[in-house]
């Protein structure tokens, strides 16, 4: 580390010694002397170490940082919960006490398989831990994820969100228009209040919202789950929450 802290230094001499401001038009591109980039690139040759030692020193910070922002937003959760729950729909114990916050997605399969042993705790344990959903659709990679958390928004506006939810992981290869407006007659919603909530601006707020927490604390994939100032990512086992209960 100690030869790549004195590389960079003299890589950061050798640009303030021969580097000549250029005044910059618009659309122009920076100019840069041809000899400099050159003293650059072999100094980088001769020493590639300092660049894979650069990466992974960025990398752990980063990796840090995400740590912290996490554990922060645990202990909130702890001290402050309904700062964070606001309007997310919530099941289980009324008391919030004991909070398992859950980020995820629909049409993720490692949610589907989660959901079966967050139904199988919160069953058995109703009266003690508050289970609540936060919207994280990887819209990316699960084109029916979006689709999927508006109707389940729109569930919610009538009482219906988490019979709505099960629907979604338990049917989760069903995914699809034809699939959400079923649902939502199934469970007697209001059809025409259902999909004027699903299609409107409240609906992408809320999912934004959601989405814009997770990104602020770090979350890059679901399922993550949140629980006794404990982070869990992935299908955890039945085992693990007991643990953290």
């Amino acid at each position: 580390m100690k030869k790549a802290l004195n590389v960079f230094i003299a890589l950061l001499l050798i640009i303030g010694l021969t580097w000549t401001p250029t005044i910059i038009v618009p659309s122009a591109q920076a100019v840069i002397d041809p000899k400099l980039e050159q003293t650059v690139l072999d100094i980088i040759r001769q020493n590639p170490e300092v660049v894979i030692e650069s990466v992974q020193a960025y990398q752990k910070q980063q990796q840090e940082q995400q740590k912290q922002a996490l554990q922060s937003f645990a202990s909130q959760l702890k001290t402050n919960p309904q700062t964070i729950i606001a309007d997310s729909p919530t099941t289980g114990s009324r008391s919030q006490k004991k909070i398992l916050l859950e980020f995820s997605d629909f049409q993720c399969p490692y949610c589907a398989k989660a959901y079966e042993t967050v139904e199988e705790f919160i069953a058995k344990h109703q009266d003690e831990v508050t289970l609540v959903y936060k919207h994280f659709p990887l819209i990316g990679i699960h084109p029916q994820a979006l689709g999927a958390a508006k109707a389940s928004w729109a569930a919610q506006q009538q009482g219906k969100f988490w019979p709505y939810y099960d629907a979604l992981f338990t049917q989760q290869d069903s995914l699809g228009e034809d699939f959400y407006i079923e649902l939502a007659e199934n469970l007697d919603l209001d059809i025409e209040q259902f999909e004027r909530d699903r299609n409107s601006r409240n609906a992408d707020f809320a999912i934004q919202k959601d989405m814009e927490l997770a990104a602020k604390i770090g979350i890059q994939g679901t399922p993550l789950f949140i629980f006794n100032g404990q982070v869990f990512s992935g299908a955890i086992p039945l085992s693990t929450l007991e643990e953290a209960l």
